[in-house]
């Protein structure tokens, strides 16, 4: 009878997994032929895989106008435009021009209204005390300006600007009745709160207009409220919004009027992908061949809950599909970064747990036994695992920008689905299978025939000298590049900035190869080429800084002699680098807070200092060797350096974790096995050597196929990513556990065995 009803549940489950699989496989095939709104090709795409929208701004008043105030201005659009994408770029072009790149815009002109012309702001009092009136009604009861914003400024009738603003941005609130309501926060400088106390003062004391103060944005008027009563103390709320959406753009009005400056947009323009369709086609190519080889390499490893492993990151990469369009994340390199570490880490959660299963089948338990004891030993290390990346994910996320942000996103969303999926997707397919007869050990993967004795702490000298080599190495290297090329990295365009050139043709744009090969020639200097939809012309960008006028004349005599383009139809401008000094100091901050926080979660979870010093300690060794795999081989550092960066951040301290759990596990029966503290150390990291090279393998999978098949903007960032996979195998089996180790015997308490959770 019992067998009866497993049978029957067994037959559920697999209605159940079938039609999940059948709805994933019709939602994919329906988006290839019907057009609606919740579909995969609608995932948001960075400017790097699909183009998007480029506007250029000016300084109005070049003359006054500081280095100082454009930095400040950089920082306040390079906010401003990660409300469009957090992907967005922002980067000073010459000396009075700011860039903004939207990814995924396809209408110039909208973005450009929506992003605002960056005018300025003025709060002006709607009539002043000598009865003149500033704002009227027009004939649809909107309020308008009744005379020029010059005449009201110059009558002294606009108390406070946009320059004195701190702070703008919507919020709702509620009353003492939990009566909800959608307001704009304000908050003003010194000079501001001065200024505003003044005009809210008289104004609080009329009537009729006069008790009204409106904010006038480029020349219109975008709000006029009544003042109630005097604010003193800086700040402000601006009450009577119909919708949050209504207040946050209000204030996004009066962010970007508190520039420091007054820019104008000269250029607008919808540019192709930096790395073409092409590109884009061999990533995903390369990214379905590694997916099938990893389902390959696990069915053949682990058999039956290979199968179920595969099945289950089906569901998984659907899952993560969905939840990009749901929360309209935008897609580009480092995202798809933060993607590859999470599919690593929920396969590695599989191979956890699966090589639990086999150990303890090996014990000559049953089968139904060993699957449930092995969710349940292998879940610590998993959610400790995960929930550390994941601190990470935040971390970054509140304190990142642009890239930063958008790697954050996509690898928290991955580290979420990673854990349902492995913990409770896999685990149901498992007895699925179960329950309709799949109970034969073999079907689980052969029996251990020998347990594998690894001695590694005894050589802890040897491992420790190897990685002394390397860091030493990366050192010597960074100040040889220094010497050489005047840097210590090959810093690509992003970071040192370089120039941007239009060309304009007088007939059909030439192939990308082509003008690539064309600069090559002419100034022995590689670009970056994209066109500009709706024209005749492409924009170069080029590390080279082309005021040299003998590389400017070659660029100009190479175009002209072999597509007849005139002297005018070629503009050339210095830009700096999309990573701002901003941008800079957010990633390094967020990286240092990111790496404390983590420290102190290890700490807490296995309650010995010793475990997070060394995980720290093997993480920094990771990150420090593959810096000199950069500065050895000039891998260009760009903006995908940061991803990779980040992504061995993520999978060495997940791989540490692993390793120190079995650790603590076995630390429990150490009294009773009569080991040593070596021998612990050593036969967890032997327990744990399979786990570890096999996740390596089926993460690599994936980045060798991106190697071999991907174009050369995609083998700069996979490249090292391999190299930094190897090494963070390398540094959890043959390092954490001889720091820990050294930590322990060295500064721990002698003959005492630690306290375990």
């Amino acid at each position: 009878m019992k067998e009866r009803k497993n049978f029957g549940k067994g037959i559920r489950g697999l209605c159940l997994l079938v039609l999940v699989l059948a709805g994933l496989g019709v939602w994919i095939g329906m988006s290839f032929y019907w057009d609606f709104s919740f579909q995969p090709q609608n995932i948001k795409r960075g400017l790097d895989l699909s183009g998007g929208v480029s506007i250029t701004y000016e300084a109005v008043d070049k003359e006054n106008t500081t280095d100082q105030q454009m930095q400040d201005a950089h920082a306040k659009f390079q906010k401003r435009a990660e409300a469009f994408s957090t992907e967005s770029n922002v980067y000073l072009e010459g000396k009075y021009r700011i860039n903004v790149d939207i990814p995924g815009a396809k209408d110039a002109q909208q973005v450009l209204e929506k992003l605002g012309s960056a005018g300025s702001v003025y709060f002006i009092y709607a009539q002043d005390s000598k009865d003149v009136t500033n704002i009227t009604t027009d004939a649809s009861g909107n309020y308008v300006l009744a005379r020029t914003l010059e005449e009201i400024i110059a009558d002294g009738d606009a108390p406070v600007d946009g320059s004195m603003v701190v702070k703008a941005e919507g919020q709702v609130i509620q009353d003492s009745n939990g009566v909800a309501s959608n307001i704009v926060s304000l908050e003003f400088n010194s000079e501001g709160t001065v200024a505003f106390r003044e005009a809210t003062t008289w104004a609080a004391n009329q009537s009729g207009m006069k008790n009204r103060i409106a904010i006038i944005y480029d020349n219109t008027v975008v709000s006029c409220p009544g003042v109630r009563e005097p604010i003193d103390s800086g700040k402000a709320q601006i009450d009577g919004m119909e919708t949050l959406e209504v207040a946050n753009e209000l204030a996004t009005f009066i962010r970007i009027g508190a520039l420091p400056i007054e820019v104008t947009p000269i250029r607008s323009n919808i540019v192709g992908a930096t790395l073409g369709s092409r590109a884009l086609e061999t990533s995903l190519i390369a990214g379905l061949i590694g997916f099938i080889l990893v389902c390959v390499f696990m069915i053949v490893i682990y058999r039956l809950p290979g199968v179920a492993a595969s099945l289950s990151l089906i569901i998984y990469l659907g899952i993560v599909l969905a939840l990009l369009i749901a929360f309209d994340v935008t897609l580009t390199l480092p995202g798809i970064a933060g993607i590859i570490l999470s599919v690593g880490m929920a396969v590695d959660a599989n191979v956890i747990i699966f090589t639990r299963i086999r150990e303890e089948i090996a014990t000559g338990k049953t089968v139904r036994s060993s699957i449930k004891l092995g969710y349940s030993k292998a879940t610590s290390a998993i959610v400790d695992g995960n929930i550390t990346t994941l601190i990470a994910a935040v971390v970054l996320y509140f304190l990142g920008s642009g890239v930063i942000k958008g790697f954050a996103i996509t690898l928290g969303i991955g580290i979420v689905v990673s854990m349902f999926s492995g913990l409770l997707i896999t685990r149901w397919i498992m007895y699925t299978f179960y329950n309709l007869g799949a109970d034969k050990a073999g079907l689980y993967g052969s029996r251990v025939k020998k347990k594998l004795s690894l001695r590694v702490v005894d050589h802890w000298k040897v491992y420790l000298s190897l990685s002394g080599a390397m860091i030493i190495l990366c050192i010597v290297m960074l100040f040889v590049n220094k010497a050489s090329i005047d840097n210590i990295l090959n810093y690509g365009l992003d970071f040192v900035g370089g120039s941007s050139v239009q060309v304009n043709f007088d007939d059909k744009v030439p192939a990308k190869s082509d003008v690539e090969a064309l600069v090559k020639s002419a100034i022995s200097e590689t670009c970056s080429v994209s066109e500009v939809k709706g024209e005749n012309a492409i924009i170069i960008k080029t590390k080279a800084f082309l005021d040299d006028d003998s590389k400017m004349k070659s660029l100009k005599d190479a175009f002209r002699d072999k597509y007849g383009v005139s002297e005018g139809s070629i503009e050339t401008e210095t830009i700096s680098g999309s990573v701002s000094d901003e941008m800079k100091k957010d990633a390094i901050t967020a990286v240092i807070i990111a790496t404390i926080c983590m420290l102190i979660y290890i700490w807490i979870r296995f309650s010995n200092l010793a475990f997070a010093g060394s995980a720290v300690t093997a993480l920094v060794h990771d990150v420090l060797v593959v810096l000199g795999i950069y500065a050895l081989f000039r891998i260009t550092v760009d903006t995908s350096f940061i991803a990779c960066m980040l992504t061995l951040v993520g999978y060495s301290i997940n791989a540490t974790i692993v390793i120190f759990d079995r650790i603590r596990e076995n630390l429990k029966n150490m009294i009773a096995s009569k080991e040593s503290l070596k021998d612990v150390v050593n036969r967890s990291i032997s327990e744990t050597f399979t786990r570890s090279i096999n996740t390596t393998v089926t993460t690599l999978l994936t980045v060798v196929a991106l190697i071999i098949l991907g174009v050369d903007s995609i083998r700069i960032f996979a490249i090292p990513l391999a190299c930094g996979l190897i090494c963070g195998t390398y540094s959890s089996i043959c390092i954490t556990g001889c720091l820990w180790y050294f930590f322990k015997t060295k500064f721990g308490k002698k003959n005492r065995v630690m306290k375990v959770s």
